[in-house]
């Protein structure tokens, strides 16, 4: 497993660059926009320590983010997420969002907690009993 990076929603995309990248000291390393989904992602990182990231979401519609929605997750690359999922859901783990794709997961931790799993490489061929798993909650 790798520490991939950690999500935070921004209200004000702008004001949030000024200060993790012209304050702070982080350099944006990658930016996406999505017309479909109405988001922007920029990935941050301290110069020479690009592994930890810190991903800044902007959602183009305003919303409020009580009870800590500005918070978003842990991310972990995996190199099974058949067999995670798997270990999870024998220690009794709800898993919020199953591998349909054979690429990503998300489940909680005890302390409610997102933590995303993607799968390292190229996504596995879809599977049971995975395919068929609903969500369950929110992540």
């Amino acid at each position: 497993m790798k520490y991939l990076h950690t999500m935070v929603r921004v209200s004000d995309l702008d004001s949030s660059l000024d200060f993790y990248c012209n304050t702070l000291g982080l350099k944006e390393l990658r930016r996406y926009d999505s017309e479909q989904g109405r988001f922007t992602l920029v990935f941050l990182a301290a110069p020479g320590d690009e592994t930890a990231q810190v991903e800044l979401t902007y959602n183009w519609e305003l919303e409020d983010y009580g009870e800590g929605r500005n918070f978003g997750h842990l991310a972990y690359a995996v190199e099974d997420i058949y067999a995670l999922c798997q270990r999870l859901l024998d220690h009794g783990v709800t898993i919020n969002r199953p591998p349909r794709d054979g690429r990503m997961a998300f489940v909680r931790s005890p302390d409610n907690i997102s933590i995303e799993l993607l799968q390292q490489g190229e996504p596995l061929p879809p599977a049971e009993p995975w395919l068929s798993m609903e969500n369950s909650g929110h992540w």
